[in-house]
């Protein structure tokens, strides 16, 4: 596979996500962008459920240990989220909860007592005449008291290896393709 297609690049939110002006403050916010070769599929909700299956095995341990940190603090831990998502698989994506969905964007996130987020996983149209696509995850966080100001200081740079981990990841395991018509 072109190394075109392994590429993830950090950009602006883009305009035309609905999480670009979706909180009036923000203390995280961040897109990163990545090529789909010709073919790919282009759902975005596919997309989202791709990506977020090929994390890596060191990103399962943190969220362990993540886990462990926020339970004394009352903050909903992945085992909690992973619950709802089994009771209503059909409304969330890993542990994410689907806000909404359209032709090229899908907004997950969740909210909690210090701090709500949304994640976008946007597929806009193609670019220019060579008909190429690409992908674009972007976040944005908001707190609501300190602790969700200290915990986002804490996780943003483990979160941004995430991200681009997982879009990396995906790349190079082989974006699923789109049935022919």
């Amino acid at each position: 596979m072109p190394t075109t297609y392994l590429s993830v690049t950090p950009v602006e939110i883009p305009a035309e996500s609905a999480i670009a002006r979706f909180y009036e403050l923000t203390n995280l916010a961040d897109a990163y962008s990545v090529n789909l070769p010709a073919g790919s599929i282009t759902n975005p909700e596919l997309l989202a459920r791709f990506v977020f299956s090929q994390q890596a095995s060191w990103i399962k341990g943190l969220m362990k240990i993540r886990d462990v940190l926020v339970a004394g603090f009352g903050l909903k831990t992945s085992a909690q989220l992973t619950e709802h998502s089994v009771d209503r698989q059909a409304e969330r994506v890993g542990i994410f909860k689907i806000y909404n969905t359209t032709e090229h964007e899908i907004i997950l996130g969740e909210d909690d007592k210090h701090l709500d987020f949304r994640l976008s996983v946007l597929c806009p149209a193609p670019i220019g005449h060579t008909g190429e696509r690409h992908l674009v995850l972007s976040t944005v966080v908001h707190c609501h008291n300190r602790l969700g100001r200290a915990y986002i200081f804490v996780i943003a740079p483990f979160h941004r290896m995430i991200v681009q981990s997982c879009l990396r990841r995906a790349a190079r395991a082989g974006w699923p393709q789109a049935l022919p018509r």
